[in-house]
């Protein structure tokens, strides 16, 4: 009797102990919101407390909890193809070594926006933008700080440039590991902010691309509208 109960107890144990185990997903990161509006001036707050989003990449979905598009569909993390000197900017949701979500050129370029998709980007000329992005387990002490790269093109309304003239128009590079504290390192949020360069009143098109390690770059595309 005392052997019987001795091995129950230690089933019911081991089931509890697993049953309250999550495991930390190595996954990779994604804009998660192009305008992101703090609710305190002066105060960089990420997480959904602190602010909200009234920009968004191209065709992203709403109503998802934040930090889960790597597993709930679309998937948002594009990455790149691998050696490719000139590599597709915005995923089309079928190449790349990760092809991701569709975030090709909408015609006409508002039909990327709207209904069960977010909100385009609207913004002057010298106006703050701030960009919010999931650490994905790639903000902790051990992991390298690679910066994110802004790239924003100087063709308006017309069709998207290639990766090489996207990255002569850098116009920002932002510490990746700039993240609000918190111990699930997969749903921390991150982020960082730029001013609008000087550009003629029109649509452009906005990358964001990351480096997780050497030759691994992930992207995200959004068009954003400036005015003067």
């Amino acid at each position: 009797m005392v052997l019987k109960s001795s091995f129950t107890f230690l089933v019911v144990a081991t089931l509890a102990v697993f049953s309250s185990y999550t495991p930390q997903a190595e996954a990779h990161s994604w804009m998660d919101c192009m305008d992101w509006k703090f609710n305190k001036a002066g105060k960089q707050d990420w997480s959904d407390k602190g602010g909200k989003c009234t920009g968004y990449a191209r065709r992203f979905p709403l109503g998802k909890a934040f930090g889960s598009l790597d597993s709930a569909y679309p998937s948002r993390h594009y990455q790149q193809k691998h050696g490719d000197s000139n590599p597709l900017p915005c995923s089309n949701g079928k190449v790349g070594a990760e092809p991701g979500a569709d975030e090709t050129l909408a015609n006409p370029i508002s039909k990327a926006y709207g209904g069960k998709w977010g909100k385009m980007t609207v913004t002057t000329v010298g106006d703050t933008l701030c960009v919010r992005w999931p650490a994905k387990n790639h903000a902790k002490k051990n992991e390298p700080d690679n910066k994110v790269q802004i790239n924003l093109s100087k063709v308006r309304n017309g069709k998207d440039i290639t990766q090489k003239e996207l990255l002569k128009n850098t116009v920002a590079l932002l510490p990746f590991k700039n993240c609000m504290a918190g111990s699930n390192e997969d749903r921390r949020a991150c982020g960082g902010c730029f001013k609008v360069p000087v550009r003629a009143s029109g649509t452009y098109l906005l990358q964001w691309r990351w480096m997780l390690n050497k030759g691994e770059w992930y992207a995200s595309c959004a068009d954003v509208q400036i005015g003067k």
